[in-house]
């Protein structure tokens, strides 16, 4: 018998996954209820974290569903994937359950015990990556056990809760604000440009427009902050709308910015 893993990593940036796999001799397995596994397993992998400088990862139930409901599927097949025939793979799993997210990465593996999983997971770069990225802050582990081994499910997700069209609106504000442009232009005007494909409404008045869908609210497209920095312009307008695609569970924004 040989106990194995494998990592994959989702980003809503991505065209496809990375997937690899490490093995290695398994010793002895040992018994253990699954939520006792997953917790052990939950605080082996905060301890890691901790102890190169990173925040725990928070216990998400979304994600401990889908991570449970795959690790049955691998226990019940004896072998380890990330997608089964006919399955959904990792993000539409998560999205099914309620998760909502801007990245998903899973590792599973299929071991004697929790620590031993963890120390598999922690001596191979895939999966060491998942556990130690800065950018996950939730988690949720899912193990089933079948002759005597212990098949583990861990997904990770850099988790969001979607926000309002004038939450948006007021951290995009705040952005400019930090970039010395005043966002107090007409805010109407602004969610017309977002919910049109081209163009500026009459009577904006703006001197251009920009529009971009993104995941990540803590920073301005590098396409709005080089016209910021141009100089030309000192007063902006915000407006957001829903995005023009939907991404399952992945968090999109869609803003456009008239500049003054």
């Amino acid at each position: 018998m040989r106990e194995s893993s494998v990592s994959v990593r989702v980003f809503q940036v991505a065209s496809g996954m990375i997937v690899s796999g490490a093995l290695c001799l398994a010793p002895a397995a040992t018994q253990g209820q699954s939520d006792e596994n997953a917790q052990q397993i939950l605080e082996l992998t905060n301890q890691d974290r901790t102890a190169h400088g990173l925040k725990p990862l928070e216990w998400d139930a979304n994600l401990a569903a889908a991570a449970a409901a795959h690790a049955d599927r691998m226990a019940d097949a004896k072998s380890l994937s990330h997608q089964y025939p006919g399955e959904p793979d990792v993000a539409a799993r998560a999205a099914q359950t309620g998760a909502h997210f801007q990245a998903v990465a899973e590792n599973t593996a299929m071991g004697p015990s929790p620590s031993g999983i963890e120390k598999q997971w922690m001596t191979s770069v895939p999966h060491r990556t998942n556990i130690l990225d800065p950018q996950m802050n939730s988690i949720g582990i899912g193990v089933a056990e079948k002759g005597g081994y212990l098949y583990a499910v861990e997904d990770f997700a850099n988790s969001s809760q979607t926000m309002t069209k004038e939450q948006v609106e007021q951290k995009v504000s705040d952005l400019l604000r930090d970039e010395k442009i005043d966002p107090s232009g007409p805010r109407d005007a602004a969610e017309q440009t977002c919910a049109a494909n081209s163009g500026i409404p009459a009577g904006a008045g703006a001197r251009a427009v920009v529009r971009f869908e993104t995941p990540n609210l803590n920073e301005l497209p590098s396409q709005v902050a080089q016209q910021l920095r141009s100089g030309q312009f000192t007063k902006a307008a915000v407006g957001a709308c829903p995005p023009s695609r939907t991404q399952g569970s992945f968090t999109t924004y869609r803003v456009a910015v008239l500049l003054y």
